[in-house]
C-alpha cells in the first residue's frame, strides 16, 4: 500500500498531548524499564486507566520490535484486542510492502530518537485485523537511556481527513461532471510530456475538439440533457483511446487529447476514430440526437513549441473546422492565425456596433405575383463598419454565433423591426415586417415574452410582425418548437417558415406547426429538367394546407412568369427591388 501523500498537511499532535502522554505513563515505563523485551502482563489499574484514557492510539514498543502495551482507542482503531496486540510483532500492524522499511527504521530510531517519525514519512497505512487498510498518523516519543527505553508511537486515525484531501485533490485535478483531467491538470501533464518529447526527440499531437450541435440539445432538452451527453462523450472518448495519451475536458463540450509519439499521419487516424465514435446518434429519452464533433490538430515541434502555442494552435484550427462544415478534423495552418485574429477583431467590433448603434436594417419588398403589389418588407441585418468596411452577415453571423452574441444581435433586429413598425403605422403607411429568428432565439425560454414586450413598447398589432424560422430549426426538437410557436402565434403575429422543402424534416409533423406562410429557397428557381413540376408540386402542397407561399430570390422575368404559371402567390428578390434602408423604401414606394 503506497503511504499517503498528504503527510504535510496534516496537523501533528502537539507538544501539551505529548508531554501529558508521558506524564500519565510515568509510573507504567519505570515499572517496564527493566524488562522490556517481555509483554506487560502486571499493569495496574491505574496505569491501564492511563493509557486508556488517551484519545488517540497508543503502542509501547521495545527494541525487540515486540508490542509491549496498547490502550482501549489502538484496540477501536486496529480491530485488535489488547491481549492480543501484546508480545506481538509490530509487523502485525503493517502492511507486508512497508514492513522491510519499518524494521530498518525501528532499528535506527533507538539510537537516534526523533519526535516525528520522517523516516517513514509521517504518515502510515495501518493493517487492520479485517485485513482493510486505514491512513493514520503518528508522533513518537522515548523513554530510557542508552538504547534500553521504550518507543511510544501515538496514533491517530486520519481516515475523514484523507478522505477529505483526496476529495480536494480530484476537485483540483479532476472535471466533476466526466471524472477527466481538468484544464488545469492537462496543463501540467503537457509540460511533462514535452519535457520528456524534448528529451527523446519525440513528436507529439494535440487534437482539440468541440462538440457540433451541443447548445440545441442542451437548450432544447435541458442541462440534464447535456450533462448526460458530456459524460456519454467521455465515455466514448476512454472507449476509443483506452491507455493512449491524455484525455481532458477543458469546458463546457471542449474536450482534448494529447497523443506523444504520434505524427500527422497517425494523428488523422485517431482523429477519424474519434469522430466515427461520435457520428453514433445520442440516446435521450427514447429519442436519437445527432451532435457530432469538429476536431483542431496541432503537432509539436512540426507546429509549436510550447504547451500554450500547442493549445493555441489546436484551438484554431478547431474553429477553422467548424467554419469549414463542422464534423471534420483539420490540422493547424500558419494562415490560421491571421483568420483567428480577424476573427477576434470581427467579433470585437461587433460588440461595439451593438453598443453605439452601427448596425442597421434593410428592408426587402414582397410583392404580389399577378399584381406586383407591395404586401409586406424583409428585415435584412447590415453593417457597415467604420474600420472594417461594409462586412457580409455569411461573415459576421459566424462570429455572432461563436461569440455568444446571436441572442444580442437577434433582439436588436426584433426591437428595430417593431419600431419601423411603428413609425410606419403613424406615417399612415402600414407595412407587415418579416423578421428572421434564429436558432438560438428560438430556444430562450423567455422568447414567447420577449415579442410580447416588443410588441406593447412599441404599440404594434401583432399582426405588423411576421416571425421567419427555418424548417432545420423547427424541427431540431420539434416538441420545443411547436410549444413556443404556439405561443408566438398566440399573441397574434404571423409565421412562416423559411427554406421550405431544404431541411429533412419530417412533413407530417409540419401540419402540427402553426404556420401561416412558407417561403421557397432560391435554389429552387435554378434550371433543372425537373424545375417546373418540383416546385409546382411544392406550391400545391403548400396551399393544400392552407399555407401562403412566398418565392425568394427571383431575379429573371422567366422566373417570375414560372411562378406565375404555377399558382405561386407571392415573391421577393431584385426583380422588382432590391434590400433598402427604411428612408430609401419610403422614397421608393412613394414613387412606385
Amino acid at each position: 500500500m503506497a503511504e499517503c501523500p498528504f503527510s504535510s498537511m496534516l496537523e501533528p499532535v502537539t507538544e501539551t498531548a505529548i508531554a501529558d502522554c508521558q506524564r500519565r505513563l510515568g509510573l507504567a515505563f519505570s515499572a517496564w524499564k527493566d524488562e522490556v523485551s517481555l509483554p506487560s502482563m502486571l499493569l495496574t489499574q491505574r496505569e491501564r486507566y492511563a493509557l486508556d484514557s488517551a484519545p488517540d492510539g497508543i503502542l509501547l514498543v521495545g527494541r525487540d520490535g515486540r508490542i509491549v502495551a496498547a490502550n482501549a482507542a489502538m484496540q477501536a482503531i486496529s480491530g485488535y484486542e489488547c491481549s492480543e496486540l501484546e508480545g506481538q510483532q509490530l509487523d502485525i500492524l503493517l502492511p507486508s510492502e512497508v514492513q522491510a522499511t519499518h524494521g530498518r527504521y525501528l532499528r535506527s530510531y533507538f539510537s537516534q530518537p526523533s519526535r516525528r517519525p520522517m523516516g517513514l514519512g509521517g504518515v502510515l497505512w495501518l493493517q487492520r485485523k479485517q485485513g482493510s487498510a486505514m491512513p493514520v498518523d503518528i508522533a513518537l516519543g522515548f523513554f530510557g537511556e542508552d538504547g534500553n527505553g521504550l518507543a511510544v508511537a501515538f496514533v491517530r486515525d486520519v481516515t475523514e481527513l484523507h478522505q477529505m484531501q483526496q476529495r480536494l485533490k480530484f476537485q483540483a485535478t479532476k472535471d466533476t461532471l466526466t471524472g477527466l483531467n481538468n484544464r488545469w491538470q492537462f496543463g501540467q501533464e503537457l509540460q511533462e510530456q514535452l519535457k520528456i518529447a524534448q528529451a527523446g526527440d519525440e513528436s507529439i499531437a494535440l487534437l482539440q475538439l468541440d462538440l457540433d450541435n451541443f447548445k440545441a440539445i442542451n437548450d432544447g432538452y435541458g442541462h440534464v440533457a447535456g450533462d448526460q451527453l458530456l459524460r456519454e462523450v467521455a465515455r466514448r472518448l476512454k472507449a476509443q483511446l483506452r491507455s493512449e495519451g491524455v484525455l481532458a475536458r477543458l469546458g463546457g463540450d471542449e474536450f482534448i487529447v494529447l497523443l506523444v509519439g504520434e505524427n500527422a499521419a497517425r494523428a488523422k487516424f485517431w482523429s477519424d476514430q474519434i469522430l466515427a465514435a461520435l457520428s453514433i446518434p445520442f440516446k435521450h429519452d427514447g429519442l436519437a440526437l445527432d451532435f457530432g464533433a469538429s476536431i483542431g490538430i496541432a503537432l509539436y515541434p512540426d507546429d509549436a513549441q510550447t504547451g500554450d502555442d500547442l493549445m493555441r494552435f489546436a484551438d484554431m484550427a478547431m474553429y477553422s473546422a467548424k467554419a469549414r462544415g463542422r464534423g471534420n478534423a483539420v490540422f493547424f495552418e500558419p494562415c490560421m492565425g491571421k483568420e483567428m485574429a480577424e476573427r477576434v477583431q470581427l467579433a470585437e467590433r461587433l460588440r461595439m456596433a451593438l453598443s453605439y448603434g452601427g448596425l442597421q436594417l434593410h428592408y426587402q419588398p414582397q410583392v404580389k405575383v399577378e399584381s406586383a403589389k407591395v404586401v409586406g418588407v424583409e428585415a435584412l441585418l447590415r453593417w457597415n463598419d467604420p474600420v472594417l468596411g461594409n462586412v457580409s452577415p455569411v461573415r459576421f453571423i459566424p462570429v455572432a454565433e461563436a461569440s455568444g452574441q446571436i441572442v444580442a444581435l437577434g433582439n436588436y433586429v426584433l426591437d428595430a423591426a417593431c419600431k419601423q413598425i411603428s413609425l410606419w403605422l403613424k406615417a399612415g403607411t402600414p407595412l407587415r415586417v418579416a423578421v428572421n429568428l434564429s436558432a438560438h432565439q428560438l430556444r430562450q425560454v423567455n422568447l414567447v415574452e420577449q415579442v410580447s414586450s416588443c410588441l406593447t413598447r412599441y404599440e404594434v398589432p401583432p399582426q405588423w410582425l411576421e416571425l421567419e424560422i427555418t424548417e432545420s430549426q423547427a424541427m431540431l426538437n420539434p416538441e420545443q418548437g411547436r410549444e413556443v410557436l404556439q405561443g408566438l402565434a398566440q399573441l397574434g403575429v404571423t409565421i412562416a417558415l423559411d427554406d421550405f422543402g431544404t431541411g429533412h424534416s419530417s412533413l407530417a409533423y409540419l401540419q402540427y406547426l402553426p404556420l401561416q406562410r412558407v417561403k421557397l429557397g432560391r435554389e429552387f428557381l435554378s434550371p433543372s429538367p425537373c424545375r417546373d413540376r418540383l416546385l409546382g408540386g411544392i406550391v400545391h402542397m403548400a396551399q393544400a394546407l392552407d399555407l401562403e407561399v412566398v418565392a425568394e430570390g427571383v431575379e429573371e422575368v422567366e422566373q417570375l412568369q414560372l411562378l406565375r404559371d404555377i399558382g405561386c402567390e407571392f415573391f421577393q428578390g431584385w426583380l422588382h427591388s432590391r434590400a433598402m434602408p427604411a428612408d430609401q423604401l419610403d422614397a421608393w414606394l412613394a414613387v412606385g
